[in-house]
């Protein structure tokens, strides 16, 4: 038995081929899961190829074109959701821009601008626009992706992203404590060293600080990951799809890390 059958859910920057988005959107639909993709219009033709495999799975899927700094864009996203399959039952806020210098300094309005509009602004945006969905429907879950950077800080990582993520944990524990009467489940999940394309830019950072290869700066990264290596985004979608089934019905409010052993903060 498929645990998500018959469920509708909305993963936003679900495009890109190797990002945490469409591994969770992926997981999502193997659980039986009518998915909806969004991501930049820019991205369509990625898009396009997100609804071919979940389709290839067996599930209904459908993409729009959203950017999560319009709330316009985001009102009307909905909208196309509901007018097509009647529901929402899951949204997957896992849009996010990585930014900036790693030195403080050097940060400019542009990059905390941009920062807080995608990662933290468009989190609140899209569930703003699908809880009073969930309120109709007698309830549902939200599944925030933050990051191991909002549970603690890292070296040689921008300031505005770690500020952002952490803001994404504040936010996640409020909308559960606000909504759990209504059965509306709100949890994140906190991803450390995975390989995407977000990826290939920390370890740029990473090489530019210390004066190392790309090849040294990820040996250095997976030197502090007890487990010792750098996962597939396919773990953070087996946990996505946890959070998101009946299995984790009595969970509200978590913060999950999916680290490797990293534990960086409280």
């Amino acid at each position: 038995m498929k645990p998500l059958l018959q469920k509708v859910a909305l993963v936003t920057g679900a495009g890109h081929p190797k990002g945490i988005g469409r591994a969770i959107a992926l997981k999502l639909a193997e659980q039986g899961a009518t998915v909806v993709v969004t991501d930049l219009a820019q991205a369509s033709e990625d898009m396009s190829g997100a609804v071919s495999q979940l389709k290839g799975q067996g599930v209904e899927a459908m993409a729009v074109a959203v950017d999560v700094t319009q709330k316009t864009q985001i009102e009307s996203c909905v909208q196309q959701v509901l007018n097509r399959f009647g529901q929402i039952d899951i949204l997957v806020n896992n849009a996010g821009v990585g930014v900036g210098s790693s030195d403080f300094t050097e940060l400019s309005d542009q990059d905390w601008e941009l920062s807080f509009k995608v990662n933290v602004k468009g989190v609140a945006d899209f569930s703003q626009a699908v809880i009073p969905v969930m309120q109709a429907q007698g309830g549902g879950s939200i599944i925030n992706i933050s990051s191991l950077l909002g549970l603690g800080a890292v070296e040689a990582i921008p300031a505005c992203y770690t500020a952002t993520k952490f803001a994404v944990i504040g936010l996640t524990k409020q909308l559960a404590v606000n909504y759990a009467k209504q059965n509306i489940r709100c949890n994140a999940v906190c991803p450390g060293s995975i390989v995407t394309q977000m990826h290939s830019t920390t370890l740029e950072l990473i090489a530019e600080e210390h004066g190392i290869s790309l090849e040294e700066a990820q040996a250095l990264e997976d030197a502090n990951i007890p487990m010792g290596y750098s996962a597939e985004p396919s773990v953070i979608g087996d946990a996505v799809a946890y959070l998101a089934s009946p299995a984790a019905r009595y969970m509200t409010g978590v913060s999950l890390p999916v680290a490797g052993g990293m534990s960086p903060g409280i």
